[in-house]
This record gives structure tokens, C-alpha cells and sequence, in this order.
């Protein structure tokens, strides 16, 4: 009896300290639309929102909730009651990273809003309410459209994108430069985090800057371009500009972590860079470990410079996702460096 009751308060003396870990986590809330959001990876979907691979950015100290949803605006989000569910969630210390903009334009009347009045509203709303909770709010704009057609594309409905094929659509371009299509949606996010002062992310200007340098051809290969059985899960093919693919969602994700790194100095120690990340719930590169492996024993690393190759003498970082793995067997001298996280078990 007195055996039992000692293995009773072992328990829950772990109870205790297991709960206690989990408080001290910090979690990101992610609202937004299709570009930041999760996406299906059934039949090797390869469509994937920034947000969806924003864990592997951070440390185990920081839990993403990517709640972000294709199709939303800054009112859609909260009329169906999306809002509401992440308010209640939110704990003291807890990060709620807002960015709407690509939906907001659009004229459908359960979506739109306008720049400098109820756009800005709703942006209000999600900080004061945020705080209310003990929160931080960091407020982003709208990741860049790749258009290099110098006339403006209006109210683009991207969720369409999804439903062309690579034959529906002639790409439009007669400029080197990218023509913005967002216009004052870009304004509103930075005019509330001045007068709330809140931190404030310019995902504009950091895609563009990124698409820009890659040209007209090379920044196709962020998005969700495939020709004609190019890839089994677009066998027709596919031209969206707006939505990223597994290598532009990394490419976006390790460049805003940066920035956000800047905006918002407290979460600097818990940000991380790898070369290549293997996860099963499809926010890694890869879904397995060997070819992550196969990947790196070339010196290929997915990277939008360089070609992707790694300096001599330096280790290629592998990042393995939660859930049990195969130890994998390495040749000794090989230049591979494998990290797990909290959750990550080989067997």
C-alpha cells in the first residue's frame, strides 16, 4: 500500500513537472491567409504556406499554432469565428503574428475591406485583443505577388490559381522589375504598428527584394510552377504566382525569421537555420530521412544561392522532425551533422 501510494506521488510529481515545461513554452500564433497557411500534403501535394514550416525555424522553447486558412481576410477570419478561437488560447507572453492583405482586396462582400479605415479596424482589433490577453502582437503585410507585368493585375482571386492548368495561363511579362499589386493594403499593417507600437515585419519588402533577385525565371522556382507531368500531383501542370512550393515556403520562412529576429529581438535565442529539415507532417524538405541524407552526401542543400552547394569543411545540419526514426548509418568522415528535436526518437 505504502509502495503504491509512493509511485502515486511520483506520478504526479511528473505530472507536475511536465505541465510546468509546457507553461513555460512560448507559442506563435499564426493568422493569415493561404500564403502563410498549413496546407494538404496528400498525394505529395507540394503546395506549402511560409507558416506551415515556421517551427523548424524555432527552438522547442517556441511552439508554432499556425491557424492562417486559403481564402481569408482580415474580416472573413473574424466573422467565421476563427479569431475568437485563437483569443481563447492565448496565454501571458504568447506571440500572435498577424498578416492579411492578399484577401482583403479582393470585392467579394463577405471578404473585403478598405485601407485606412475597416482594414486598419481589424488590425486594431487583433492587437487590443491580443494584449487584453497578455499577448504580443507582431504585424506583417502581405508577401509580394510575382508580377512582372507593368499594369496592374487587379483583384487577382489566387485561390483560382489552384483549379488552372499550365496551358490556362499566359505568363504576362514586359518588365524587369515586380509592379506591386497590393497597393495601400501594404500601409495599413505598418500605420497600426506605428500609432500601437507594435513590432512590425515588412514581408513585402522582404520577398520582393528576394524575387527580384532572382529574376523572371529564377523566382519561378518558389512558386507553384510545374509544367505537364512535371510532378504526379499537378499532372497538367500549373502557373500560380502567389503561392509558394515546398523550396519557396523555406526559402520565404529562413528569410522572415531573420526579420522577425530584427523586429521582435526577444525571440533572437530561440531562432535556428539548418541546411536541409526532414519532417512527417510535410513542413521539412523532405518527408524521409535518407534522402535528406542522399541530398547532403552530394553537397546539394535547397538554397535560392549559391546553387545550393556548401563551403568546403563545413557540416550540413539535418533537422529531424517529431515522431520515431530509423538511425540512420552515416560513413565515418562524412560531413553530416543530424539534430532531433524534444520529440524526436531514433530507434
Amino acid at each position: 500500500m505504502i509502495r503504491n501510494k509512493w509511485i502515486l506521488a511520483l506520478l504526479a510529481g511528473a505530472l507536475l513537472v511536465s505541465s510546468f515545461t509546457e507553461d513555460k513554452v512560448t507559442t506563435v500564433f499564426m493568422i493569415g491567409d493561404s500564403t502563410m497557411a498549413n496546407k494538404d500534403i496528400s498525394g505529395d501535394k507540394q503546395e506549402r504556406g511560409w507558416g506551415m514550416v515556421l517551427q523548424s525555424y524555432f527552438t522547442d522553447d517556441v511552439r508554432v499554432e499556425n491557424h492562417a486558412v486559403n481564402g481569408r481576410s482580415s474580416k472573413s477570419f473574424i466573422d467565421e469565428g476563427r479569431w475568437q478561437k485563437v483569443v481563447e488560447r492565448i496565454k501571458p507572453g504568447d506571440y500572435v503574428f498577424i498578416q492579411f492583405g492578399h484577401n482583403d482586396e479582393k470585392p467579394a462582400e463577405d471578404r473585403h475591406t478598405d485601407p485606412g479605415t475597416t482594414f486598419d479596424e481589424n488590425l486594431r482589433k487583433f492587437v487590443r485583443e491580443t494584449r487584453e490577453k497578455g499577448g504580443h502582437p507582431v504585424l506583417f503585410n502581405a508577401v509580394v505577388r510575382r508580377n512582372f507585368y507593368n499594369q496592374s493585375v487587379g483583384t487577382v482571386d489566387d485561390e483560382s490559381l489552384r483549379n488552372t492548368t499550365f496551358a490556362d495561363l499566359d505568363e504576362q511579362v514586359n518588365s524587369d522589375t515586380l509592379i506591386d499589386t497590393h497597393g495601400a493594403y501594404l500601409l495599413s499593417p505598418y500605420n497600426v504598428a506605428r500609432e500601437m507600437h507594435v513590432p512590425f515585419v515588412n514581408a513585402n519588402r522582404v520577398t520582393h527584394d528576394l524575387e527580384q533577385s532572382l529574376g523572371i525565371e529564377g523566382s519561378r522556382r518558389l512558386h507553384m510552377w510545374f509544367k505537364p507531368d512535371e510532378h504526379p500531383s499537378v499532372p497538367k501542370g500549373r502557373k500560380d504566382n502567389t503561392h509558394y512550393n515546398i523550396y519557396g515556403a523555406h526559402v520565404v520562412a529562413g528569410m522572415l525569421i531573420d526579420e522577425i529576429g530584427r523586429q521582435v529581438p526577444a525571440l533572437t535565442p530561440y531562432i535556428r537555420h539548418f541546411d536541409i529539415s526532414v519532417a512527417k507532417d510535410g513542413s521539412g524538405h523532405f518527408f524521409e530521412l535518407q534522402k535528406a541524407i542522399d541530398m547532403a552526401r552530394k553537397n546539394k542543400i535547397p538554397s535560392p544561392v549559391g546553387k545550393g552547394v556548401v563551403p568546403a569543411g563545413r557540416k550540413i545540419t539535418i533537422l529531424v522532425g517529431d515522431g520515431e526514426w530509423t538511425t540512420p548509418r552515416l560513413p565515418s568522415g562524412t560531413n553530416i551533422e543530424i539534430v532531433g528535436r524534444t520529440n524526436t526518437v531514433f530507434k
